[in-house]
C-alpha cells in the first residue's frame, strides 16, 4: 500500500468537516419554520380495536370460526394511530355504507412528541 492511501487524517490531506448548527435560531437561520413542506407526505393511518396475546401453538391452532378474546370491552373507543403512533381515540360510524371514525379524543402534540421520542 503506498502512503497516499494511508486512512490517517494527517497524512491523508484531509480535515474532519464542521458544520454550523440548522436549527431556526442559528445566524443567517430562517426564523418563520413552517410545515409546508411535509404537508404533502402521506402517513398510515390505522385503527385499533384491541389487542391479545397468545401463543405461536395457539396461533397456528386459528382457523375460520375462530374467535380471539381481545383487551378491550364492547363499546370502547378505538385507537386511532398513524404510522403506529397513538394520535386519537374515536367510535365507529358508517357513512354512505363505509366505516369511519368520529375522533372524541386527540392527544395533545407535547403528548405526541413524548411518545415518538
Amino acid at each position: 500500500m503506498s502512503e497516499s492511501m494511508n486512512t490517517n487524517a494527517g497524512s491523508a490531506g484531509y480535515e474532519r468537516a464542521q458544520f454550523s448548527d440548522l436549527g431556526p435560531d442559528a445566524p443567517g437561520g430562517n426564523t418563520d419554520v413552517t410545515l409546508e413542506l411535509i404537508l404533502d407526505v402521506m402517513v398510515n393511518v390505522s385503527l385499533e380495536v384491541g389487542r391479545c396475546r397468545i401463543s405461536v401453538r395457539d396461533l397456528l391452532a386459528l382457523r375460520q370460526g375462530s374467535i380471539l378474546e381481545l383487551d378491550r370491552l364492547a363499546g370502547d373507543p378505538l385507537d386511532v394511530l398513524v404510522n403506529g403512533v397513538r394520535v386519537a381515540r374515536g367510535e365507529v360510524v358508517v357513512i354512505n355504507e363505509k366505516f369511519g371514525i368520529r375522533l372524541i379524543e386527540v392527544v395533545s402534540p407535547q403528548e405526541r412528541l413524548e411518545r415518538v421520542k
